[in-house]
């Protein structure tokens, strides 16, 4: 008897994902086994549009030598086996698996076929209907992700493991192989193996195994895999990479047979590695940079070093006293651009080709010559933000002083020893939400492997591209227990303290979860490494194939309360840089003088929910005089507020996706504005990130006016955009037009801007602005009250003022008070006001009336003293496009 609520829960599942299906919007794949509209999701469960027609025939067909064929009385070659359409709906675990099919006919393979469906999944398989003249009507490949799983999914070590004589055993998971062996190279350069071993399956997991002798270690290997790819349509044999790879050649030609564990690894001191103090997330200040920025134009580091994991062991380079100053300062996180292997950028230094930056700094501020330059060699050139996974972990070689071997290993964990010892702790951005390249492409890894699993297929069995590089599918176990295993590596043999994740929604909440639960579980005494005060935050946005949920439940921003795990806030962004993702780049926000009275005051709002952590049930008057929770707060259709704890949130008003922020504000104040305003709206914008509740993220640069010429995107824009000086004697303004192809739109903008010299600031301006945010990292650090750790604390201590529809526009006032006495020790409240008026404001707040506060000290260096002197009357003044603290001592 059928379970009507459970059918219900299908019925409704299949409405909410598919409304519509039967009315010719979607088939059943017509004759095309290039196509896989059906799926395979468990031993004896397919899904295919076609079984909805009960006068069909339905068969499941394989051959292991990829040998079906199409015609008119059906498919031709292998085996094959009658499927039974059933009226018994998915199961409710089903259903939440794969939602986005739940509304397809459901077809039963029987149970006594449970031998041969293990052998047909190691070859080519397909469906077809037949009708009752027996003429054939519909026939498709096969999705198989979910039948693998079933049953091959395998929790065991992968990769490679070592006993103590250094004897390795390789391990592959390839289920539908037809064989595999291990291909042994005596160097990174030999042309030929030097010998060959046949590797031994194991049927219940599909893993294939070989064990070497201690002589194989320090050699080098590839996998050589016999399996059908759908995406060729055929029986194929590649020579590929391990997925589980620890150690490279150059440019990822092979992988190495390398122990992390190896004492020869490890820099002096590794094993005793102190970690910074650290407490609570809501500590941390978080500051991105990328590797080949950091250093590639640092004329005191050794040449050699430049642009490398190595440049960061250059003591007194002029990179390493900044990031000190900054630590001392109050940062406390290094987030790192992607450090992994990527596929973009040669690894040699001989092979890669730059254009001459004499010559380029000869012409014109707004000339299109430095941009056709860069365009000549872009992808030959060193840079590459790094978004484009190759293997997920080994470090860059192109970051690496010799990237042949093990040198990269070495050199990243030394860069890690450097910057814990200066107070900082390390943070990376990962992407294991895609690969490079999928099917027979020669930097596809996982395709190559297990073809159609690691990657997410769309309803026709082509991979889903939304990411713009191929998507892939961490749902799939296998993939999942990669991206883990990879994760647990880095944390424990690289002792990496925090993850940043490339486009996080693409993932599953339960991705994230099991993620976490792992970190959780390492210890110091077990692992080295305190698992649980490892950070995990990344881009929580919602689009693509996976959108609303429609695949699973994602790790998406307003899914992540009550996780700790944090998601960046583009509320408090778009609120104060004004504009919105893909709008006019001249859109006016809080900071830069937006004057649509209207539209200001609801973008303040987006602003008080950000300073309040993005908590969604923290209450305030909002701008048509209602009290309201932050998550009724419309932020473009979706709620403002949408966390439970700050530490879900990633408060920034820069990245290095887009506009740096200088760049931003350029292209936004009127042009007449003076440099010294636009030092001061710099400043302002920094402080509503490090004054607000919240982890701050700062873009590496932000605190000095860093440009990149206007160039909105600069992943592949070379070192003349790209690279940081950090004398300050330059920002990189006026370095010529950015790149054309995906900037030329805004060229007849931007032009004017970078020919006019009154606003290409000097270097006492950066020196005006890095002196302004030190001051805001000083006084976040010394004011506890601007950290708190928990939803309840800001609801109960965090206010605003002037809120409501007779506010003055432009200017948001904070207070956050200590009412239980045990959040600071020093001062019973503080209050905060942020003035993005072009003119100076003198403001009442009568809550603090008769009441002594102080400002900051270290308003002395904001303002030169401009806030100067108690304060009893409760009657406060701001600069213009400024910002105040004051302070009650207990």
């Amino acid at each position: 008897m059928l379970d009507l609520k459970l059918l219900m829960r299908c019925w409704l599942i299949a409405g909410l994902i598919a409304p519509g299906w039967g009315t010719g919007a979607e088939g059943p794949g017509d004759l095309d086994l290039s196509t896989a509209r059906a799926h395979w999701i468990s031993a004896n469960t397919l899904l295919w549009a076609a079984a909805d027609d009960p006068g069909l025939q339905l068969r499941l067909h394989a051959d292991p030598e990829g040998g079906l064929n199409l015609g008119g009385r059906g498919i031709s070659g292998g085996e094959a086996i009658v499927l039974t359409a059933s009226d018994e709906p998915l199961s409710a675990d089903q259903c939440d698996r794969w939602p986005h099919l739940a509304h397809l006919p459901v077809l039963r393979i029987d149970d006594a076929e449970a031998d041969l469906v293990r052998r047909m999944l190691r070859g080519q398989v397909a469906v077809s209907a037949t009708d009752g003249a027996g003429t054939l009507v519909a026939a498709t490949g096969i999705q198989v992700a979910g039948v693998l799983d079933d049953l091959f999914a395998y929790a065991g070590s992968l990769g490679l493991s070592f006993a103590p004589d250094r004897s390795p055993t390789l391990r592959l998971w390839a289920p539908t192989a037809r064989a595999v062996s291990l291909l042994l190279f005596d160097d990174a350069e030999a042309t030929e193996p030097v010998s060959r071993t046949p590797m031994r399956r194991n049927d219940a997991s599909g893993v294939w195994e070989a064990r070497g002798e201690p002589a194989w270690y320090g050699k080098y290997y590839l996998y050589e895999v016999r399996v059908f790819a759908p995406s060729v349509g055929k029986l194929v044999e590649n020579r590929v990479t391990d997925p589980y790879s620890v150690s490279l050649a150059a440019d990822s030609a092979r992988s190495q047979i390398v122990d992390l564990a190896d004492p020869a690894l490890m820099p002096d001191g590794w094993s005793g590695l102190v970690k910074p103090p650290f407490s609570a997330p809501e500590e941390a200040i978080i500051y991105e940079l990328h590797v080949r920025d950091f250093s590639i134009s640092d004329a005191t580091v050794p040449a050699e070093q430049r642009g490398t994991f190595a440049a960061f062991t250059a003591s007194d380079s002029g990179g390493i006293r900044h990031l000190s100053r900054l630590a001392s300062a109050g940062v406390s996180h290094l987030h790192l651009l992607p450090v992994f292997d990527i596929a973009t950028v040669p690894e040699r230094r001989s092979d890669q080709q730059h254009p001459d930056p004499n010559a380029m700094a000869q012409w014109p501020p707004d000339s299109t010559q430095q941009q056709a330059a860069i365009l000549a060699v872009q992808d030959r050139d060193g840079f590459n933000w790094g978004y484009d996974p190759w293997h997920y972990t080994v470090p860059e070689g192109s970051y690496a002083t010799d990237p042949t071997g093990t040198q990269r290993i070495r050199e990243f964990r030394a860069m890690v020893a450097v910057l814990n010892r200066l107070g900082l702790r390390v943070v990376m951005d990962v992407v294991y939400n895609h690969t490079h390249a999928a099917g027979q492409d020669p930097r596809s890894v996982l395709d190559r492997i297990v073809p159609g699993y690691y990657q997410r297929l769309d309803e026709a069995g082509r991979v889903a591209t939304s990411t713009c590089c191929p998507n892939t599918a961490t749902e799939h176990a296998m993939m999942e227990k990669l991206m883990i295993d990879s994760v647990l590596t880095w944390a424990t043999a690289y002792k990496v303290d925090g993850f940043r994740f490339d486009l996080m929604g693409h993932h599953s909440k339960a991705n994230m979860l099991r993620l976490r639960a792992a970190l959780d579980r390492l210890t110091l005494a077990e692992h080295g490494v305190d698992g649980k005060a490892i950070y995990l935050y990344g881009e929580g946005w919602n689009f693509g194939e996976v959108a609303n949920d429609a695949r699973f439940v994602q790790a998406s921003q307003l899914n992540l309360g009550g996780t700790g795990i944090g998601s960046f806030s583009d509320r408090l962004r778009d609120g104060a840089r004004g504009g919105v993702h893909g709008s006019d780049p001249r859109d006016r926000g809080f900071t830069n003088g937006l004057e649509d009275e209207q539209r200001l005051l609801a973008i303040s709002d987006w602003i008080r929910v950000g300073l309040a952590g993005d908590v969604a049930d923290y209450r305030f008057e909002n701008a048509t005089g209602q009290i309201v929770a932050a998550a009724q707060i419309d932020y473009n259709g979706s709620p403002a507020g949408y966390t439970e704890d700050p530490s879900e949130t990633i408060s920034y008003v820069a990245a290095h996706d887009n506009e740096t922020l200088f760049d931003a504000h350029q292209m936004k104040l009127p042009q007449a504005t003076s440099l010294v305003d636009r030092v001061w709206v710099q400043t302002l914008s920094s402080a509503l990130v490090l004054l607000g509740q919240g982890i701050p993220f700062i873009h590496a640069g932000q605190e000095f006016l860093r440009s990149k010429s206007l160039d909105r995107d600069s992943f592949n824009s070379g070192d003349w955009f790209n690279a940081i000086d950090w004398t300050l004697s330059t920002g990189n303004w006026g370095k010529g037009l950015p790149v054309a192809n995906r900037n030329r739109e805004h060229w007849p903008l931007m032009a004017p801007l970078l020919a006019d010299a009154a606003i290409a600031p000097g270097p006492e301006h950066r020196r005006m602005a890095l002196d302004q945010f030190e001051a805001l990292l000083r006084i976040r650090r010394s004011t506890p009250l601007l950290r708190l750790r928990t939803g309840e604390q800001i609801r109960e201590s965090v206010s605003f003022h002037n809120t409501g529809p007779d506010q003055v526009p432009g200017l948001i006032v904070m207070s956050v008070r200590d009412h239980s006495g045990t959040i600071d020790p020093d001062h019973a409240a503080v209050l905060v006001l942020f003035n993005g008026r072009a003119d100076p404001v003198t403001f009442s707040v009568p809550a603090f009336d008769e009441i002594e506060l102080r400002p900051h000290p270290e308003l002395a260096v904001l303002h030169q003293s401009a806030v100067a002197g108690s304060v009893t009357n409760g009657v406060f003044p701001v600069p213009a496009r400024g910002v105040a603290v004051f302070l009650v001592a207990r």
